[in-house]
């Protein structure tokens, strides 16, 4: 059977869907059902697929809201931190931090930490928030000082 190479609805609706459950677009296009990478791409360039664009979009902007979810369900999941430690004999002599799994946790959470703030920079993205206490717009006070006067000037900027 060759791969689908003609957009339909059921297929974009399809891609739609498993992106918004997580999957990548690498993986839904190795399914033998679903059209390559490029003629997704293509879609998406056809000024007359707005309708697949803006749905790919928002799912997308799902499929983030769904790596930030895995990100605390792994860091949650200890199951494999500790290993039985064995001597020469093969007996159980106690137990040690399973480094190799630690540190594959820490770069599962830590790539889809990166691919979050990408897909949805606003709400996962680093922000540096110049607000006030309350949240408002930052107010900053330029004081002036004249060494002859000995006074000083104040002004006040809304942002």
């Amino acid at each position: 059977m060759a791969r689908p190479s003609s957009y339909t609805q059921e297929i974009a609706d399809t891609i739609c869907e498993k992106l918004a459950d997580g999957q990548s677009l690498r993986t839904i296009c190795l399914a033998e059902d679903m059209p390559g990478k490029s003629t997704v791409f293509a879609w998406l360039a056809d000024p007359a697929r707005d309708d697949f664009r803006t749905k790919y979009a928002h799912a997308r902007e799902a499929q983030a809201d769904v790596l930030v979810d895995e990100m605390t369900d792994i860091a949650d999941d200890g199951s494999n931190d500790w290993m039985e430690r064995r001597n020469s004999d093969g007996a159980v002599i106690g137990w040690q931090e399973n480094g190799e799994a630690l540190r594959r946790s820490a770069l599962r959470i830590s790539a889809r930490q990166w691919i979050a703030e990408k897909l949805r920079p606003k709400k996962y993205g680093t922000k540096v928030a110049l607000t006030d206490a309350e949240g408002g717009p930052l107010t900053i006070q330029i004081v002036k000082f004249s060494e002859e006067a000995g006074d000083a000037d104040s002004q006040t900027s809304g942002k």
